[in-house]
């Protein structure tokens, strides 16, 4: 009975998911929208890796150009979408993730009824090296200085709880988990981070010397819905009071999310806790990927009241939320979670354009995946193609140099001993040039070693530990509050210089390398391809958005109110870790780019010598052998001919991919799961 009931449920979920794409119906657009996202990138990733296969079955893949081409595919398989749901408690942000992403299961999923039912921030995805699970992490270890992020990495950390996706019973069950709470005396709260005697609302919640605080940090539900298989990262974090001391929310997950859904209630619109959660954990005025969400639209509804005066009430709403927010109105979607949901399980159309679920659902399209496939697109294009022109570059001078060698050996057909020997010395000759030239290309590598040096220093881990203790020790001996915040934006500002002495350094990496091929260029006729521009300024920014986000998080407020030692706790535990994030990002990327350099210039120089010896061999064997030359210039023309097929397969495979993640439309999705039909769509009219 079981195992029917089970595969009673995959196949009602597999049958709503297929038939709502089919039918039309206003649920599918955005369930469409990421399937195709994924099946793109999908056929996006099959293209690379077939022109990885040709490279390699042909011997064109150099060790360097093999790392960036894995580089692109893992973030291609990597690659995930994010969006974050940000909400005080019982404003129905659990009912609005059910509605939008999970009603294909005809019930609800997540809990969602009165009082909190999130208490820690949790994330939603698919991971398929686990089986389906909760994987949670125990409030006790907010008493040591380790943030979420560097606990992810310890397995050991983490409670895991099974969860049965063939029973709705048991994965609402399951999921109500993140809900849980304990009673801890106010001491050990305290200690977490989780208790304020200064905070009017902590104290009110003190029953005989306990606190009710959450059972667990963070929790992370590994489920296989189609969306999340394709890549989709749910967020749900918490409200104000349960995660006003997990700065990490602030510094890295929200920031991170490709769009930011910052839910309140109809009724009241933008509370003052509303107003202290935008401010602390979205941040004032947002962003372009933030969405203000304007729920349950339906305790407006009135019967006794015409349509144009509901939808005026709404109307007001919208404005005063937008006003507020300084958002902008077409930023600001009234809906129904409730009714949205009920709509899409029942099938009542017209509930569901009431609800007007499916408005926010195209405001998500629209803002998610183009942006996303954009910058997808743009990263594995600049990798893809560049490593196409560096092979094509070693190919065409492998061809003139068949063809120089030809039209030697032709023109030797019919000549004198005195000719060949002629043809040797000046072959000979050449070779020796060339080698000087070689030089320059070591001695690049010696100056471009210590440039780099110099380059990835102040982004060693060494330089930021050195700074954190500096910073720590002004802090631990600053008795004024101005004393406090000045050791700390000296800190940032001493971080942004390490960027930017870096940043100098590549650019004269950078220039150097451009000398180098300027030289080649006017003594050889090389054309090489300018180098990949390159900078920090990305992680400038970050580091700067960091800081914003530590001046929110840590206001004056907070070291007048609070314990000093705890702030400086909580400063090391999550504002130093996004740093030593940043900077161990931009000292990968830093290296990853200058090891790039050089290489392309390398291969080259390689393809010239080896022409250049077989040059010089092939006259030498001509001037002992005068009756070899027939059969040499035939070698040479199937040579020849080979390394025009490859440059002509070369551009069919390396053409595709752009081709591909230049389509305006991805392919439909084949199966419910995303997958698609790869011959067919690999068929790309070149």
């Amino acid at each position: 009975m079981r195992a029917a009931a089970s595969s009673t449920l995959r196949d009602r979920v597999v049958r709503d998911f297929s038939e709502s794409f089919r039918s039309g119906f206003p649920m599918a657009e955005l369930a469409s929208s990421f399937q195709q996202y994924g099946a793109w990138r999908d056929a996006l990733s099959h293209a690379i890796e077939q022109l990885r296969r040709w490279l390699e079955s042909n011997q064109l893949l150099e060790s360097e150009a093999a790392r960036r081409l894995d580089v692109a595919l893992d973030r291609l398989s990597e690659d995930k979408l994010v969006i974050a749901f940000v909400a005080e408690f019982s404003r129905g942000k659990s009912e609005l993730i059910n509605a939008i992403f999970f009603a294909d299961y005809g019930r609800r999923i997540l809990p969602s009824s009165a009082g909190r039912t999130t208490m820690c921030p949790t994330e939603l995805m698919y991971d398929e090296s686990l089986p389906p699970c909760i994987r949670a992490l125990p409030i006790e270890t907010r008493a040591r200085l380790s943030t979420t992020a560097d606990l992810k990495r310890s397995a050991a950390e983490w409670r895991v709880f099974p969860v049965d996706v063939d029973s709705p019973d048991g994965m609402l069950q399951a999921f109500k988990l993140v809900a849980d709470t304990v009673r801890v005396p106010v001491d050990e709260a305290r200690m977490y981070g989780l208790f304020d005697p200064d905070d009017k609302d902590h104290l009110a919640a003190v029953d005989e010397g306990m606190i009710e605080i959450s059972r667990w940090r963070h929790a992370v539900i590994n489920f296989p819905h189609p969306l999340l298989k394709q890549g989709l990262v749910i967020l749900d974090t918490p409200g104000l009071n349960a995660i006003g001391t997990e700065p990490e929310l602030t510094l890295s997950l929200v920031p991170s999310a490709h769009a930011v859904l910052f839910v309140l209630a109809a009724d009241t619109g933008v509370t003052k806790s509303d107003m202290e959660v935008w401010r602390h954990i979205v941040g004032d005025g947002g962003s372009n990927n933030h969405l203000a969400v304007l729920n349950k639209i339906d305790g407006l509804w009135d019967a006794l009241k015409s349509t144009e005066e509901v939808d005026g009430e709404i109307a007001r709403q919208v404005g005063s939320v937008s006003h507020t927010l300084h958002l902008d109105a077409g930023r600001v979607f009234p809906v129904s979670a409730q009714k949205g949901l009920v709509a899409k399980v029942t099938h009542d159309k017209e509930l569901l354009r009431r609800s007007q679920l499916p408005r926010l659902e195209a405001a998500l399209v629209n803002l998610l995946v183009p942006a996303k496939q954009r910058i997808v697109r743009e990263q594995t294009l600049a990798a893809v193609e560049r490593i196409g022109s560096e092979v094509r570059q070693s190919l065409m001078s492998r061809e003139r140099g068949l063809i120089e060698q030809l039209y030697e050996l032709r023109a030797l057909q019919g000549k004198n001993q005195s000719s060949v020997e002629r043809m040797l010395i000046r072959a000979q000759s050449e070779q020796r040039d060339f080698e000087s030239n070689v030089r320059k290309v070591v001695a690049a590598r010696v100056v471009m070693s210590k440039l780099s040096d110099q380059a990835f220093k102040p982004l060693r881990l060494e330089a930021l530990r050195a700074r954190v203790l500096e910073t720590r020790d002004r802090m631990r001996k600053s008795r004024l509050t101005p004393q406090f915040f000045a050791a700390i934006r000296d800190y940032f500002a001493a971080l942004r210089e390490h960027l930017r002495s870096s940043n100098t350094k590549l650019l004269e990496i950078e220039q150097m390398v451009l000398g180098v091929q300027r030289r080649f260029a006017e003594d050889l006729g090389w054309s090489l391809p300018p180098p990949m521009p390159f900078s920090l300024d990305t992680y400038i920014s970050e580091l700067e958005r960091a800081e914003a986000a530590y001046k929110t998080h840590f206001g004056a407020l907070a070291v007048l109110t609070r314990d000093k030692w705890a702030l400086i706790e909580r400063f090391f535990e999550t504002v130093v870790s996004k740093s030593r994030e940043i900077f161990s990002s931009a000292e990968r990327d830093a290296e990853a780019w200058a090891r790039s350099l050089l290489p392309p210039l390398e291969v080259q120089v390689r393809e010239q010598r080896t022409q250049l010896k077989k040059r010089a061999e092939n006259v030498l064997r001509i001037r002992e052998a005068q009756e070899t030359l027939d059969q040499r210039i035939g070698e040479l023309e199937e040579a020849l001919e080979d390394v025009q097929t490859q440059l002509g397969e070369l551009k069919t495979h390396a053409a595709r991919p752009r081709l591909l993640a230049e389509q305006d439309r991805a392919p439909p999705p084949a199966r419910w799961r995303g997958e698609v039909d790869m011959a067919s769509y690999l068929k790309v009219d070149l």
